[in-house]
């Protein structure tokens, strides 16, 4: 059977965009600590599983990689560490960069939404597994996050699109990497995700319950 033209080719990004994004996703797990004046422990601990999670959740339990990926270089550590610092030393002023927050964040769950599925798919998984597997990738640090800090998780509350942007995308990428390749399903995929993620933001995009509340009275 014919192989597409690009099908050798499979999305990446410089380990620079990887550390930048478990920076800013550690950073906000670190500031989410420090709200609740938790001790430097408890900022490391929610800094690390937010920037992190999601990686180790789709190495140890998805994927079967030992050790996890993100655990065999000392940088990604390195930004936790960093981003716990920050997070409990300057939290006052980092109000004020919320913008950039949102755009780095919605690079963030781009990249990693499609790593994810293509790390899945290529560990032999069919496609809507691995689109589960991309989105674990994108949002399971903030899943964690929540529940360390015995908070309902954002997840699954009614909310601005986040994990459906992510799970949008990652299909999306499922779906062109055959007839495109996975350089250019990947970008396609990653701009889709940041561009909702960035609309859901700017127009209050969100999520509706199942079963609405009966007004008083009723």
């Amino acid at each position: 059977m014919r192989m597409p033209p690009h099908a050798g080719l499979e999305f990446a990004l410089p380990v620079a965009f990887h550390l930048a994004a478990t920076f800013v996703l550690a950073l906000t797990g670190a500031l989410s600590a420090t709200r609740r004046h938790y001790d430097i422990v408890g900022v490391f601990v929610l800094a690390f599983v937010t920037g992190l999670g999601g990686a180790l959740l789709r190495d140890g339990i998805f994927l079967g990689v030992e050790p996890p990926l993100v655990m065999r270089d000392w940088r990604y550590i390195a930004m936790v560490v960093i981003a716990t610092l920050i997070g409990a030393r300057v939290f006052e002023r980092l109000d004020r960069y919320g913008v950039a927050f949102n755009l780095l964040d919605a690079a963030g769950l781009a990249a990693y939404a499609v790593i994810g599925t293509q790390m899945a798919m290529a560990s032999g998984l069919p496609v809507l597994a691995a689109v589960f597997v991309g989105t674990v990738n994108a949002v399971g640090g903030g899943l964690l996050r929540d529940v360390l800090a015995r908070e309902e998780p954002l997840l699954v509350q009614p909310s601005q699109f986040y994990a459906l942007v992510a799970a949008s995308g990652a299909f999306a990428f499922a779906a062109l990497r055959g007839p495109l390749g996975g350089a250019i399903a990947g970008t396609i995929a990653c701009v889709i995700i940041f561009a909702l993620r960035l609309l859901s933001v700017r127009y209050d995009w969100r999520t509706a319950p199942v079963r609405k509340t009966p007004p008083a009275g009723d």
